[in-house]
């Protein structure tokens, strides 16, 4: 077991939204134990993979990828409907996923970048900057300390005793950070994130958390570069649980009515 220690300070509002987010779950599970119908299911799914893609410049409608996934053809750039293939092929795979595994990581990397780069289900071998335009908002740590960094952040997690609500955010933004592969970091970021927190409570595995970020897509951005500039990941745990609550409540809240 290493040493490594994700910088993160709690605060207040973490706190309250933790509390806020675990009555949600506790009354949702009350109230919808089973009977997350398969239809809302896929229909969240589809609108998953819609947004995390779009996140990442796809410009497929929500219309588009119900088709492709459902096997129609559609008119659009061939890379972006590979994209989605993909995407729906790797979040199929979710639930036989370890999220503790980092073979299981590159599995399903290679499953959701196949045939859109050449080095799909490997870490990168060169160095990585992210820009806003021409500016450089990020450097990723050098190429050859990917491993370790990748292993040592699964190592954490698995051995952390904070809760799966603020581990699983501080986890998306190491991620984010360490920047692993050529390509699709985003996107597996995110899956992965969901794949955590599914792995606490399965009604996470049906929620489309990409959709609020995707919605919020400015903020989120900023709070990974604040989290940069603080060496502290506790702004983006903030929003990502705000967003987390917010998808809660608009998918379960509505329909308890019913109940």
């Amino acid at each position: 077991m290493s040493n490594y220690k994700p910088p993160f300070t709690m605060t207040d509002k973490i706190t309250t939204l933790l509390a806020d987010i675990s009555e949600q779950v506790g009354r949702i599970t009350v109230l919808h134990e089973g009977s997350i119908s398969p239809h809302l299911r896929r229909e969240n799914r589809i609108k998953t993979i819609h947004s995390s893609l779009a996140i990442e410049h796809n410009t497929l409608s929500l219309e588009q990828v119900t088709a492709i996934i459902d096997g129609k053809r559609v008119l659009g750039n061939p890379n972006e409907i590979r994209e989605v293939q993909n995407a729906y092929e790797a979040y199929e795979l979710m639930l036989q996923l370890n999220p503790h595994s980092v073979d299981d990581l590159l599995r399903a990397h290679r499953l959701m970048m196949q045939g859109l780069v050449p080095e799909n289900g490997q870490f990168r071998a060169k160095g990585v900057g992210i820009f806003d335009g021409d500016r450089l908002v990020h450097m990723a740590p050098p190429a050859h300390f990917v491993p370790e960094h990748i292993h040592n952040l699964f190592d954490w997690y698995a051995h952390s005793e904070m809760h799966p609500l603020i581990k699983s955010a501080i986890f998306h933004y190491e991620f984010e950070f360490i920047h692993p592969f050529s390509d699709g970091n985003g996107r597996i970021g995110r899956m992965w994130h969901s794949l955590l927190l599914g792995q606490w409570k399965e009604l996470f595995f049906w929620l489309p958390i990409e959709e609020l970020i995707q919605n919020r897509q400015q903020e989120y951005y900023n709070a990974l570069g604040i989290a940069d500039q603080k060496a502290d990941s506790a702004v983006f745990v903030e929003l990502m649980l705000a967003i987390i609550k917010d998808s809660l409540h608009e998918v379960y809240i509505p329909s308890t009515h019913s109940v």
